[in-house]
Order: structure tokens, then sequence, then C-alpha cells
């Protein structure tokens, strides 16, 4: 009898091929790469509190993967000169894929946590599997860049919330919303509602009517706020204490909306629904903490329930440490300024409640912000940049009414400063009477505004055509922005000059795609936000005004313009990986500014860059170019 074909490879080395096919990226890696990986790469062990790499090792020259045990991420805090946790790896995770393919030292002491084996690759078969894969090469690239053109590929801007990870937070809700989830009827009384929630060990219960559709939900907080303030008696419907029309997001939704939900709205719960909004499970806090791997949610409401102004100004510090640890784990940057400007309006919003609290002005009004934060694209570097929309109560003039609010909003302002949010040179700010208006004279601002193409208008035209309500009623704010997308869609000529406003920002290219400097900055160097974000930033808003569209974020109304053909979708993607690749690198620069306790600025020089991205900034840089020769033809400029 023939012998069956025998697997020439050594044992081990099949044994680490099959450990390394049950994660990503090398689940999807070929075997002939895998074998080359698991033939050329060493076992090492550390014991608990080795240092596995160090800064001060030099550039980094081995690739890491992580087989038994955790290794853990250290950096000095500059205030108290004591070590602080930034991050965690665990099985099957890799490092230090930023710093090894910069060729530059880590940044971060790599420490192991309890006895810890990593398979280790040499940098020249490291290079060797690099140049050989497309799957290895996109997944080692994705750390520094969502933008392949090095490789000719596109790769879909994917918010990975850390690098190697199986679970992340663009992770659908279907795969880790609780299924079956406890449920009852409105007529419920509360006693045994808490009793079937204590049986099944849940911190929730939903109400859903007939049909399974969620009408409310109750929760231990709301139990504790029964018995603490006696708001009803046990044997009454739980219907009376529910919370009604609780949030509810689709299974398509991803773990990352329902995060920055939870972070808005300060609630631990959120419903998933199907497609004709029935109940179909229900995801916690408690559930998404593993994805995150930092507490955003907890964060947010630390904010959001703060009793002092000096627990807010404390609390900005771990915004920026939270930054620090997305960044670690290779979060996309489009993540990252969404948590930096939802922090920012949570923020907002709890100066003015205590404000509020302490001196009422009694005017119905809602907070405005207008520029980066209107386009929720804020970075730690960020001023002031708000309003006031105000509804005068009757028997009350809008002046009388304003002269109530002003002194409400100076205050606002300048606590708002205290936070870290640098107060407007411009004066563009709700303390400005001239930015404190009722809805009329908003609409006659922005009808005077369109109408009136002057150049202080086409200057503005960057900071109040981005606007949002980050306070009070939407309706009033929905009421005024709908207006003024609708007079600019009518209003071709004035399309026409934002239109030639947005092209005379270049991208800092020269013909044989060298850098051009900032004129204003110090010497060789390049203003990330006014000369790389910009021009993507001033030539989509013309299109996306043009054609009615209301989202005010970059990276949506790119996407809204693709879904109505007026971006062929291959464009956008390149587009939006451009934007976000700059993006990245001018938030990886405030990061080094704060490490270095440096002020925060746009300025970078590129040639402190590894060669690798240099040559992706001039591609992003050329895309804008792009984009901007399409804005010159659609208007011919």
């Amino acid at each position: 009898m023939a012998k069956a074909p025998t697997d020439p490879r050594p044992q081990n080395t099949r044994a680490i091929m099959a450990f390394l096919q049950e994660h990503p990226p090398f689940s999807h890696m070929e075997d002939g790469h895998l074998a080359h990986f698991a033939e050329h790469a060493a076992l090492r062990f550390y014991a608990d509190g080795d240092v596995v790499l160090s800064p001060d090792d030099g550039p980094v020259t081995t690739f890491n993967v992580v087989k038994q045990g955790r290794i853990q991420g250290e950096r000095i805090n500059p205030k108290n000169g004591e070590p602080e946790t930034t991050f965690e790896i665990t099985r099957g995770e890799c490092f230090p894929l930023a710093a090894l393919i910069g060729e530059r030292p880590t940044r971060t002491l790599h420490r192991a946590v309890g006895d810890t084996f990593c398979l280790v690759l040499r940098h020249p078969d490291f290079v060797k599997l690099f140049a050989e894969c497309d799957t290895f090469r996109d997944f080692c690239l994705r750390g520094v860049s969502s933008l392949l053109d090095r490789v000719n590929q596109q790769i879909q801007s994917s918010a990975q919330a850390s690098i190697g990870a199986s679970n992340s937070l663009d992770t659908p809700l279907e795969r880790y919303a609780l299924r079956n989830p406890i449920v009852c009827t409105p007529d419920l009384p509360i006693r045994k509602a808490v009793a079937r929630m204590h049986e099944n060990n849940v911190g929730s219960m939903v109400i859903t009517d007939d049909e399974r559709r969620p009408i409310g939900i109750f929760t231990l907080r709301d139990l504790r706020t029964v018995v603490a303030e006696e708001t009803a008696p046990l044997d009454s419907p739980i219907n009376q204490v529910m919370t009604p029309n609780p949030c509810c997001l689709s299974a398509h939704a991803d773990a990352f909306q329902a995060a920055l939900l939870m972070a808005e709205r300060h609630f631990a719960h959120i419903c998933v629904t199907d497609e004709e909004q029935r109940l179909i499970g229900v995801v916690s806090e408690r559930d998404l903490f593993s994805l995150q791997r930092v507490d955003l949610v907890h964060l947010a409401r630390t904010i959001g329930t703060a009793t002092h102004l000096r627990t807010l100004v404390s609390l900005r510090t771990q915004v920026a440490r939270l930054v620090d640890t997305m960044l670690a784990h290779g979060a996309d940057s489009g993540q990252v300024v969404k948590i930096i400007t939802t922090l920012n309006d949570v923020t907002v919003r709890r100066v003015l409640e205590l404000n509020i609290r302490k001196q009422d002005p009694g005017i119905p009004f809602s907070w405005l912000t207008f520029g980066s934060e209107g386009r929720q694209e804020q970075t730690l570097l960020t001023d002031q940049d708000n309003g006031i929309l105000f509804d005068a109560p009757d028997g009350m003039t809008e002046d009388q009414a304003r002269e109530k609010l002003l002194p409400f909003a100076t205050v606002v302002n300048q606590e708002l400063a205290e936070c870290g949010f640098t107060l407007c040179k411009g004066n563009i700010m709700a303390s400005n009477p001239k930015l404190c208006l009722s809805l009329r004279e908003w609409d006659n601002w922005f009808e005077r505004f369109i109408e009136a193409s002057t150049p202080q208008n086409l200057v503005y035209s960057s900071i109040f055509l981005d606007m949002r309500s980050v306070f009070g009623s939407d309706q009033a704010f929905t009421t005024l922005r709908d207006g003024v997308v609708a007079r600019i869609r009518k209003n071709a000529l004035f399309q026409k000059m934002l239109a030639a406003n947005a092209v005379t920002r270049r991208p800092p290219l020269t013909l044989f795609r060298g850098f051009r400097y900032a004129p204003d900055g110090e010497k060789h160097t390049i203003d990330l936000k006014r000369q790389g974000l910009s021009p993507f930033v001033e030539a989509v808003r013309v299109f996306a005004l043009a054609h009615g569209i209301t989202a005010p974020n970059t990276l949506e109304r790119i996407d809204r313009l693709a879904d109505k053909d007026i971006f062929g979708r291959k464009d956008a993607n390149a587009w939006k990986e451009a934007y976000s690749l700059i993006q990245a690198i001018r938030m990886r620069a405030h990061q080094e500014q704060l490490e270095k306790q440096q002020p925060l600025s746009n300025y970078i020089n590129p040639d402190d860059l590894n060669p690798l991205d240099q040559r992706i900034l001039r591609e992003s840089f050329r895309q804008a170019q792009r984009l901007q020769s399409k804005l010159e033809t659609t208007y011919q400029l």
C-alpha cells in the first residue's frame, strides 16, 4: 500500500502556521507566505516585567506577534514623571507596525505582563514578506495610512479600534447585541419587572408593544430613582417610570455609532431593531467596553455629570490621553476626530447646564457651533466658533432677549476658554451681539450673506456654512439650516463665487511634486490644516451645498455626493483616503507636541517624515489638486 504524502515542513512550522491562521491578517494569507513567516520566525520568551522594546533601542528591527501572554505599552507622564499604561496587546496581535515601517525607534516602551511568548521576524524577512504578500502589506500600511497608492489599490476606510483584532468598533451590532432580551408589557408591575431582571441577571428591561416594538426601557438606574425619590409605588405599572421612546439602532449599525450615541446621551443601553423596527437585541456599555479598549462612554458620562468647572478643566487631559490610546491602537482618523468632537460637545453642553443652574437667562435658545466643530472634525487644537439662536418670549423684544443672553454667553465663552477652547480672535462667539440672534434675524443675516457675495462673506463662508446645534431645540436650527441650503442651491452666482474662492487655496505641491512651504510658518514647514485639509473641505462644501446636502461633515458629504453620482465612487474613496491621511498625520503631530509639552501647531516639516509618509502625503495633495480641477471644470473657472 502506498504511503500517503506527508507535509515536508517541520512540526513546529505547521504549528506556527495553524496559530497564525486563527488571527488576521494571517487568516487571509496564502500558505506559502505563512510558511515563509513560520520558517523564519523565532519564538522568544519574556518574563513578567521584561522590557520587550524601548525607545532607547534605536530603530526597530523586528516584527512581533504575541503568541501567549500580553504586552503593555508605557509612556512617562510629563507632569509627574511616572509611567502610564497607554495600550495593551494580546494574543495574535502585532507590534510595532508604525515604527517598523517608518524605520524609527518606537515611542512607547513595550513591557511583558506575565509569562509572554512572541514570534519574532527579523527585518530582512519582514521586508521580503511585505514585498511579496499583498494582504500582509495592506495590513501593515493600514497602521500608518488607509491610502494604499503604493500598491495602486483602494482600501475601504475601516475604522479599526485595534490593530489585528478580529473584533473592532466597526463590527455590526447584530454580532454583539444580547439576543432574546428580557421584555415586558407596559402594564407589568414594577415589582415583577425588577424580579424578572434579577432572575435573569440583566441591568435593563425593554417595554414593547404587541408587535415587539420598543416603547420604553427601565434600567437599574431608574430603579434607584424610584426607590430614592419614591416616585411611584412598586405595584404601579412600569410604564409610569420607564424612559419612553428608547434609543434604537439598526442591526447593521456598527459598534462605533453605538459608543458615540452612548457618549452623547449618557445612557448605557441601546435597543437593536430590524427593518420593521421590531426589537431583536440590546447592546450595553459593558458589551462595547471590550471593543473600545478605552472607556469612551465612561469619560463622556463623567464630563456630562461634572458638578464644577474645575472638574471639567481637569478632565480635558483625559481627552488627550484617550486620543493617544486610540491612535496607539491604530484607530482611523475619522473615528478619532468624531470622538474628540463628541467629547467637546459634551463639555460645551455641561458648561451651559452649569451656568443655567447658576443664572438661567430665562430665554429658550440653541447653542450653535461653526467651522471645524460644526463639521465634527476637531482635533486637540481648537478654538471657539459659536453663536446663539434664540426664541424671544411673548411680550419681549429681540433686543430685550439679547440683553439677557449676552452676559450669560460671555461667561460661557470664558469658561470654555478655561476648558481649553481658545477664544476666537475674530470674535466669532456667542457673546458677540451680531451672533446672538433670533431665527428671523439669523435668516435675514444669511439672506444678506448669500446675496451680497463680498470678499469678507466669502471668507466667512468657510465658517458659517458648516454649522450644527449642540444644545437646545433642534427645530429652529433645522428650519434655519434648510433655508440656507435651499437659498444657496438656487443661487448659481453664489455657488460660482464659492468655487472660485475654494480653488485659491492650492495644495502645497510644486510642479515637480516637491513640497511648497507655508509662507507664514517656520522655514520648510507645511500648514496641514490650511494647505492640506482646507482644499478638500472647501471644494466638497461647494458641491454639497449645490446639491442640497445638509450634512456638515466632509467625509459624510463626500459619501452623499457619491450616492447622488456627483462623484464617482472610485474618486470619492480616493479623496476620503487622502483627507483622512492628512488628518491622521496632523493628529500624530499634535500627540508628539503634547508629549514634548510644546504648544499645539498645525505646522510640520515634511523632512521629518519617513520616506513612505512623504510619498503618501504627496499623493494626498495630488488628490486635492484633482478635486479642485473637477470644481474648476464644473463651474468653468
